[in-house]
């Protein structure tokens, strides 16, 4: 280990590292861009990876080094001798590989080694700059993962036909059809009748959400406030309903739900759905509950209100937080499922959007309206979910510690 924490070795060795994994990147970034060929070089990312390391050492020069790194990247990228390849391209797509390469290795190199220094280091230099190594990979890693499925979807949902029998790895756009990108989208709201599936899963996410938070709230209250015998025994068993499979359950409440007459209705789907959000709309509120000064409910006790009127007057305004986050999640569980829905619903004007895209996935239908289904059904949770994520952080962390 003491011989890793020579400057002149571990900035290589980070060096080489980095600029494989921004190879590779810029490769699957630029493959799906144009719909061309690149691929990332191991051999070549040694061989410029290590020296650069080394002029990155002390983050010395930014300036000088990014512009050189950038333009030089282009170069090697052009005359093909660089960490990215690609046979049969063109020399401004190759050109422009090697821009972003150069941009993505040296900006973050000078970043990782800038309290690296030539020789031995400390114990604390060297754990910080592989820290801030497994970082930036780590940030790649997980952003690749969330990405590269979303944008294959999105850029397929814009294909025709042709365009996917021709070549189904392009995932590039041909700007030059204008409006006729969104023909998918067209003729899924017009022939498959996907509006009405999303105002049946709007309806019944919001209606779900309602009888969650109607049932869990009172619940909550009186597991965290009132005393009664069982109380600690139905604390800490609200959970125990996701101890159970709910794919073990799907055939007793298919027979229940068709002796009842309640399959194929949207009845039925409002009366299982809030049974698998309930217990953790409870779990999460009882904590916050208990995190709400007892005192000033008290208070509302000796000056006349009832019990409901001190939860709707005192404790409701104070939670609404909590009640955001609890509302956005069970809206997600609600928007999202698709087993019971897939089990339960066989009439179309009834389907959810789950339920609708399911339909979608046949031999007969074109691949690019299945995307488009899920593109329909991804985007209004996702911008939901990034327009109150900071409502959901605060409820989520708000009760966790008392006063």
């Amino acid at each position: 280990m003491s011989f890793m924490r020579q400057g002149y070795v571990t900035a290589p060795v980070i060096g080489v590292l980095w600029v494989f994994v921004a190879a590779v990147t810029v490769s699957v970034a630029m493959s799906f861009a144009t719909g061309e060929a690149f691929r990332p070089s191991l051999l070549y990312s040694v061989i410029v990876g290590a020296p650069l390391g080394v002029a990155c050492i002390g983050g010395r020069y930014r300036v000088i080094i990014l512009a050189v790194g950038c333009a030089g990247f282009a170069l090697l990228t052009m005359l093909g001798i660089g960490p990215v390849l690609s046979d049969g391209t063109g020399i401004l797509a190759r050109a422009l590989a090697g821009l972003l390469l150069g941009f993505a290795v040296c900006w973050p190199l000078l970043h990782f080694l800038d309290e690296v220094h030539p020789g031995a280091m400390t114990r604390h230099v060297f754990e910080d700059a592989v820290i801030r190594f497994l970082n930036g990979f780590g940030y790649v890693f997980f952003t690749a993962i969330v990405f590269i499925p979303f944008y294959v979807m999105v850029m397929t949902s814009f294909k025709n036909q042709s365009e996917l029998i021709q070549n189904p790895l392009d995932f590039s756009l041909d700007l030059s059809q204008g409006w006729g990108l969104f023909r998918s989208y067209v003729e899924l709201f017009a022939d498959f009748n996907f509006g009405t599936y999303l105002l049946n899963s709007m309806i019944i996410s919001v209606l779900t959400v309602f009888i969650t938070l109607l049932f869990s709230v009172p619940g909550a209250y009186a597991v965290a406030r009132l005393r009664f015998k069982g109380q600690a025994v139905l604390s800490r068993s609200i959970l125990l309903i996701y101890m159970v499979p709910i794919i073990v359950l799907a055939l007793p409440i298919y027979i229940a739900f068709s002796m009842t007459g309640l399959r194929n209705t949207i009845l039925g789907i409002l009366l299982i759905y809030p049974v698998t959000t309930i217990p953790v709309a409870l779990y999460m509120l009882q904590g916050y509950f208990r995190g709400l000064p007892a005192e000033i409910e008290e208070a509302g006790l000796m000056d006349g209100l009832s019990r409901l009127a001190v939860i709707w007057k005192i404790t409701l305004p104070l939670s609404l937080p909590a009640l955001a986050s609890v509302s956005l999640y069970v809206f997600m569980i609600a928007w999202n499922e698709f087993l019971l829905a897939f089990m339960l619903l066989d009439d179309p004007g009834k389907f959810t959007l789950t339920r609708g895209i399911a339909s979608l996935n046949s031999s007969e239908i074109p691949r690019q309206h299945l995307m488009a289904g899920s593109v329909v059904a991804t985007v209004p949770i996702m911008v939901i979910f990034l327009g109150l994520e900071r409502f959901m952080t605060k409820g989520l962390t708000a009760g966790s510690v008392k006063g």
